[in-house]
């Protein structure tokens, strides 16, 4: 059996200046693809509010959706480092629900280390998470569970004063026990100066390139999303036309009768009387 990687492994990589590629996934047969690409960490992003769900944002995701999503996952990856977000609410109530429910997404959800949104209002829950021996990622800079408190999706930490709080925030999310933090939707500049700034690796999303790693999502990348796709991310193939034209040849060939064919067909040993 092949080696999974570790957090240990990430921070190595960053010493290294080995970037880290990331990417999210939310099932066992994208799990599987992710381990054959050799990508060493997925992230079971809440994302699968919006990408798998229907829904218009992360906010309705439960913890029942994350332990499933994560389950599958983990099923699938045997090699990458498998990280679920804890989803809205499931933290931020108390330090207790914190810990139970990321202790269901590693004991049930199969996971490795879990994901969290905010800056200092979190810091007593990494604590208690670290100190239980959970692994913790944070996340700072857009932060899509704040998405209506702070106005939609657009860039963060712009001024002078709202980067210093954000760099202040990463030095303690590191200080709190965090392995390492993704930054979402930031300046390049600040990007690049908390990742100097850091011990931890930086995992950057629509930051630019200086984070020493960079996470993107499954159907952004792939070209899944027929109709939108993020100025942050590039579609390394159009999978989504390709299954469509497939799909379009399929039904096609069922209605004419050109599917199934004697390949596909099996007979009676004996004939029917």
């Amino acid at each position: 059996m092949l080696k999974r990687t570790t957090t240990a492994d990430l921070r190595k990589l960053k010493v290294a200046g080995e970037r880290i590629p990331v990417v999210t996934a939310y099932d066992y047969s994208s799990a599987r693809l992710v381990d054959r690409a050799e990508i060493p960490v997925v992230l079971v992003g809440d994302s699968m509010g919006q990408t798998m769900l229907g829904f218009a944002d992360t906010l309705p995701v439960t913890v029942d959706d994350m332990v499933r999503a994560s389950a599958a996952v983990a099923r699938g990856a045997s090699r990458a480092l498998v990280v679920v977000d804890m989803p809205f609410m499931s933290y931020q109530s108390s330090t207790m629900d914190a810990l139970h429910n990321a202790g269901r997404l590693l004991k049930e959800g199969g996971a490795q280390a879990v994901k969290l949104e905010g800056g200092a209002p979190v810091l007593e829950v990494v604590r208690a998470l670290d100190t239980a021996g959970i692994a913790v990622m944070g996340h700072l800079g857009l932060t899509p569970q704040s998405v209506h408190k702070l106005g939609g999706y657009g860039i963060q930490a712009k001024t002078t004063s709202t980067a210093e709080a954000l760099l202040d925030d990463a030095l303690a999310l590191e200080d709190a026990g965090v392995f390492a933090v993704v930054l979402e939707l930031i300046p390049m500049e600040l990007a690049e100066m908390v990742t100097s700034r850091l011990s931890i690796p930086t995992i950057g999303i629509g930051s630019g390139p200086a984070c020493d790693g960079e996470v993107q999502v499954w159907h952004d990348l792939l070209g899944l999303s027929l109709d939108f796709t993020p100025r942050h991310a590039e579609r390394f193939c159009e999978a989504g036309e390709t299954i469509v034209g497939a799909l379009t040849k399929y039904a096609g060939d069922v209605r004419a009768r050109r599917f199934p064919t004697e390949a596909q067909t099996s007979h009676m040993k004996e004939p029917l009387e």
